[in-house]
């Protein structure tokens, strides 16, 4: 089994490395295409590095509503070409790519209207099932299906009776963003690719007009690195500009944020078998299944505060909770809301006004010699956007290199994935963990998940969930620090595990726990254990009250209450 190890040894080992010889290609940003393009461009054989100002998927692609998915109202754009190629990424995801970490989810979309809404609606769910056949990557999903009021009652009774006349039912796809990020930089390490997260590109280098590389700050270690590579690509996301203007040049483009809000309820709050889709006056919204959850989102807002960490105001909340209380029969209140996270999507700036109505497309430009940008488009299709990039830049390398392989790449954890899931009885009497315990590993880790219970094995204790977070083995947290690349409390509550948004606490009375979990693999001492634990208590604090402010401006400025972490 191929597999990587991202703990503080590597990190350096990496850093190191990188800024001994000339690269290839150097990635800069960890978001989902960032960590995509690495894949890309190690598996073609050229010399790849990764680095990320934060943590791996800490900006967007943590933030997202978890969805791999064709964009059903791109259809109703009439943007055909978009959904065909996000349908065929989605079915290879689900097939070969990645089945441990995407699965099915299905949809049920309420009618309103007698006639023409099933005939309009089903039309184009019949012809988003049709294209995604037509590619051959549709098996694996359920076709989609016309109900009666009383059968869409029965799939999901929470919904009130006048809320809708009939329904369709038809299925997407979902994952754990984070997680499917910190797995695609463990796949592109294991195949060469050296990679630093805390490592933040402070400027270019140049040799004329040309981008030979980049000075690199180790945030942790305090070191300055330069890393010099043929070709450069700026991944950054909504970062997009503000990298740009360390070139001195101006992008051909602009990249402008729209902010996403989501709400994390508990999932008897709303008595449903399926997750739903509804329309607002401005976009879509989605009741989403999350494990023993429910994900509410989202909002589409301009955002032009501080991008490391978008806040969620009493407004948006308000928002989201009117909409979906509009179809709910018990409806909900601030009170069931475990979890609130906030997101920017990267848009390509354009003539609309309302964010919902600009491209979700992305751009590949070449602005200045060695330095390739790529940005816009969907986590769904982050694949098709890192060849696109690395073919840009293999075009100003002096070299033959191979064509684009990922789409035969899988993932970490992907290969033999279905044996162990068949044999997951088996594995629960070897290892006396319940079977549902090493369902929860498997479709987190897939064939790594034999990393886990190998520690397990040494430390029985490891098998034990952690205090307050119930859904998590204490293995997972040791794990994330010495395997994932998590170097502080705040990287393993919020994104290897979902603790922050899934528990009514929001974490914090998991975080001494999982703080002296992490210490050993870290090298913490007793003071920057209750640094960690304080700052992350700080942060929850942070977020809480954003959320009880009524607008963006000072929902900003409270959530900034909290500066990042570093070690002392």
């Amino acid at each position: 089994m191929r597999t990587a190890t991202l703990g503080p040894a590597q990190r350096a080992e990496s850093l190191a490395s990188m800024a001994e010889r000339e690269l290839d290609v150097l990635v800069v940003g960890a978001g989902v295409v960032g960590a995509g393009t690495a894949l890309d461009a190690v598996t073609r054989g050229l010399s790849t590095g990764l680095v990320e100002a934060r943590d791996w998927a800490s900006g967007t692609s943590s933030r997202s509503s978890k969805l791999i998915h064709g964009g059903l109202r791109y259809l109703e754009m009439l943007d055909f070409a978009l959904v065909r190629e996000a349908l065929k990424e989605r079915g290879l995801l689900l097939e070969r790519l990645a089945p441990h970490l995407v699965k099915p989810v299905p949809f049920l979309y309420p009618l309103q209207h007698k006639g023409w809404e099933r005939l309009y609606a089903g039309s184009g769910v019949a012809m988003y099932d049709a294209m995604s056949m037509a590619r051959g990557h549709g098996r694996g999903l359920p076709m989609h299906r016309h109900l009666t009021r009383s059968h869409a009652l029965r799939v999901a009774p929470c919904l009130k009776k006048d809320a809708l006349v009939g329904a369709l039912q038809y299925y997407d796809a979902q994952m754990d963003d984070a997680r499917y990020v910190a797995t695609l930089v463990r796949t592109a390490v294991a195949y060469g690719a050296k990679a630093a997260n805390r490592a933040r590109v402070t400027g270019f280098l140049r040799e004329g007009e040309r981008v030979v590389g980049a000075k690199v700050q180790d945030v942790e270690g305090g070191g300055e690195y330069e890393i010099r590579a043929k070709q450069v690509v700026n991944a950054t996301g909504v970062w997009t500009d503000d990298t740009q203007g360390m070139v001195g040049e101006r992008g051909r483009f602009h990249v402008r944020a729209s902010k996403g809000i989501h709400l994390v309820v508990p999932r008897d709050r709303i008595h449903s078998t399926t997750g739903l889709i509804l329309r607002t006056e401005k976009s879509v919204l989605f009741v989403i299944p999350w494990g023993r959850h429910w994900i509410v989102g989202t909002t589409d807002t301009d955002w032009d505060l501080d991008k490391a960490h978008p806040a969620a105001s009493s407004a948006d909340i308000d928002y989201l909770l009117e909409h979906v209380n509009s179809v709910l029969a018990v409806p909900l209140t601030r009170d069931d809301v475990q979890g609130v996270y906030a997101g920017l999507r990267p848009l390509l700036a354009g003539e609309s006004d309302a964010t919902s109505k600009l491209s979700r497309e992305h751009t590949v430009a070449h602005p200045v010699p060695g330095l390739v940008v790529v940005a816009g488009g969907k986590y769904t299709t982050y694949r098709v956007m890192a060849k696109d990039a690395v073919d840009a830049a293999v075009h100003g390398l002096d070299m033959r290199v191979a064509e684009c392989v990922t789409e035969d790449v899988p993932l970490l954890g992907a290969e033999g994935y279905r044996a162990l899931w068949n044999a997951r009885a088996r594995i629960a009497a070897r290892t006396g963990l319940h079977v549902v315990r090493v369902e929860h590993l498997l479709n987190r880790y897939g064939t790594m998940a034999e990393e886990l219970l190998a520690l397990i094995a040494e430390d029985p204790s490891l098998g034990e969930p952690l205090p307050a977070a119930d859904d998590y083995l204490r293995a997972e947290i040791v794990y994330a620090a010495s395997h994932e690349g998590a170097r502080h409390l705040d990287d393993v509550l919020t994104r290897r595990t979902r603790i922050s948004i899934e528990t009514f606490d929001r974490g914090t009375r998991s975080a001494r726990d999982a703080a002296e979990l992490m210490a050993p693999v870290l090298g913490w001492d007793k003071d920057q254990i209750e640094r960690e634990v304080q700052h992350y208590e700080k942060r929850v604090e942070a977020e809480r009250e954003s959320q009880r402010q009524p607008d963006d401006l000072t929902a900003d400025a409270a959530r900034l209450g909290a500066p990042d972490i570093v070690p002392l």
